[in-house]
């Protein structure tokens, strides 16, 4: 794996960020450091090594040091979470999330109006 390679594969990451997180910079180092918390720990953990990365693959010395299927896992956890949904998905998604808000909703209601009406001497 050459030091082009790991360039690109950050440069991939920090755009996947900054169209699913939109977070703004220059290079995935800054983005992380920006909105790395909107990561889950894990996938941030593997995003901050391939800046890391990043940044050693820069210099010829260190890049022969580098553990490259370390990399391509980090890349792989990296892609897999930011990869962004198709639009049916998300649209799905959106439609199931007010569903279940108005079922919850509806639930709680009619236990509340139930108890009232235990409470009261009704039932």
């Amino acid at each position: 794996m050459s030091g082009a390679s790991i360039q690109q594969m950050a440069g991939r990451i920090a755009e996947l960020m900054e169209a699913r997180l939109r977070i703004r910079g220059d290079g995935l180092a800054e983005k992380l450091r920006r909105g790395g918390r909107f990561l889950p720990r894990k996938v941030r953990r593997h995003a901050e090594y391939l800046a890391k990365a990043d940044a050693e693959a820069r210099v010829p010395k260190l890049l022969t040091r580098l553990d490259h299927e370390r990399i391509a896992e980090a890349y792989d956890v990296c892609v897999r979470y930011l990869k962004p949904l198709g639009a049916s998905a998300r649209r799905k998604a959106i439609l199931l999330d007010m569903v279940t808000g108005l079922a919850t909703g509806l639930f709680a209601t009619g236990v509340l109006v139930i108890l009232l009406l235990l409470w009261r001497g009704y039932l």
